[in-house]
């Protein structure tokens, strides 16, 4: 089971950026799908974006435009990138690696998840 140990995260204000990277303990996460899903306290979690092993990408409706997800195959590395941050985006982001195709932001059938890490956006 690949192993993800997520990083970046922090308090921004409102408008700003960030950046979250999750690195995978070995090469064989280039056969899945990886991406982020955030939590929120009280409420239903919500798939944020996914990029395959084909370089494809999908993004939640309300974070499209806004978020890029990439990755760096020689680093075994996956990024988050996160502009024009909005207060509803505060929320606790888990990297996921998933064994079927993305779409929509979701990586289906989760094989593995790495530690959390806290966005906070304030207005």
């Amino acid at each position: 089971q690949v192993q993800l140990v997520e990083s970046g995260g922090g308090s921004v204000q409102a408008g700003g950026s960030l950046r979250l990277s999750c690195a995978a303990s070995e090469s064989s996460w280039r056969t899945y799908c990886m991406g982020w899903f955030r939590l929120v306290p009280g409420k239903e979690g919500e798939g944020v974006a996914t990029i395959d092993s084909d370089d494809s990408t999908s993004y939640a409706y309300s974070v499209k435009g806004r978020f890029t997800i990439s990755k760096d195959n020689a680093k075994n590395t996956v990024y988050l990138d996160m502009n024009t941050l909005k207060p509803e985006d505060t929320a606790m982001y888990y990297c996921a690696a998933g064994s079927a195709r993305g779409a929509a932001g979701i990586c289906p059938s989760l094989m593995s998840r790495a530690q959390g890490t806290q966005v906070t956006v304030s207005s």
